[in-house]
């Protein structure tokens, strides 16, 4: 073979190489907000090694907004991302093949100063809630849901509902502007470590309304036939995921490791933030739970409408990927 035929042939074997998506090699691509709690797990399991011990290997993409995770799984850049079922729901009604594989039961709650004359929902009426998320947030939407079903008045028209981001409704309960917060679990325990009270939890307001347990706020989302595809390294990402939740469920040192990157500046703040971790930490069959996120659904699709769910008024079936409800 002469030097230029060589040099083709190698030049095509690189191109050729470069076409094979990474995760054909055994790497698994996430990608995650800068900010979120799921870091906390990938961290862990890139600190251990665990993505190597289970035969992959994880590359943690960090994204501005939540939005820009969905167009790049989409646009086929990463393998997977973190959302919920009733994103998911919506696009497999729509003709898309993602599916659902739960990471957090880890929902907001509705928090009070310490001192505040509010002890249950039905002291919310006429008073200003502060809420994020925006009107169609599943938790207010729960919320709104248990308090007309059980006071008889909907916050949405008898409260003061003010929607904001994050952060600064936090700051707005700190400052006293608002009278209830009702914020994202992580953002709810960093009040709670500065004395705040909870009335009551996403979760608990589920259960209030028909489910038997709690149900997972958010999960890794990805395309089940790029799944079937690559199905060892599905599988070992999984492994490593329960793995690194055991770790995190029974070890207080591995949270000093993560203190930085949960921002917590004071004990009482890293406590609360590792116990709520915890406790959002899936456990129960997730067939149970399948059944009880159909049920929220249905609440959730009259609540919010097709604003919500578009023309899905049931959760489409395939949102909660087959493979671990009917085992490994």
């Amino acid at each position: 073979m002469h030097v230029l035929q060589l040099a083709l042939a190698v030049a095509a074997a690189v191109a050729l190489l470069g076409s094979v998506p990474a995760s054909a090699a055994g790497t698994l691509r996430v990608a995650v907000l800068k900010f979120g709690t799921v870091n906390w797990e990938l961290s862990t399991i890139r600190r251990h090694g665990m993505d190597a011990q289970h035969g992959f290997t994880l590359d943690v993409l960090e994204m501005a907004g939540d939005q820009a995770t969905k167009v790049a799984l989409q646009a086929g850049e990463v393998d997977m991302i973190v959302s919920d079922w009733l994103w998911v729901s919506r696009q497999r009604a729509e003709g898309r093949r993602y599916t659902f594989v739960p990471f957090s039961s880890a929902l907001g709650s509705l928090m009070v100063p310490a001192d505040s004359p509010i002890h249950g929902l039905a002291d919310l009426k006429g008073r200003k809630i502060a809420v994020a998320g925006g009107p169609l947030d599943k938790s207010w939407l729960l919320l709104r849901g248990v308090t007309e079903r059980h006071h008889g008045f909907d916050p949405a028209v008898e409260s003061e509902p003010v929607f904001g981001a994050p952060p600064l409704l936090t700051q707005k309960a700190e400052q006293g502007e608002v009278d209830a917060v009702l914020n994202y679990w992580h953002y709810s325990a960093r009040l709670e470590a500065k004395g705040f009270r909870r009335i009551i939890g996403a979760n608990e307001a589920a259960m209030a309304l028909g489910a038997d347990g709690p149900i997972s706020a958010i999960g890794y989302v990805f395309d089940e036939d790029w799944a079937a595809g690559d199905i060892a390294t599905v599988r070992g990402f999984f492994a490593a995921s329960r793995d690194a939740k055991e770790l995190l469920r029974s070890s207080d040192a591995e949270w000093e490791a993560l203190r930085e990157m949960t921002g917590a500046k004071d004990d009482a703040t890293l406590v609360a933030l590792r116990e709520g971790f915890r406790e959002g930490i899936p456990a129960r069959p997730l067939r149970e739970e399948m059944v009880d996120t159909a049920k929220v659904y249905d609440l959730l699709a009259e609540l919010g409408g097709d604003k919500l769910v578009g023309g899905s008024k049931t959760m489409a079936p395939g949102t909660f990927w087959p493979v671990p409800a009917n085992g490994y």
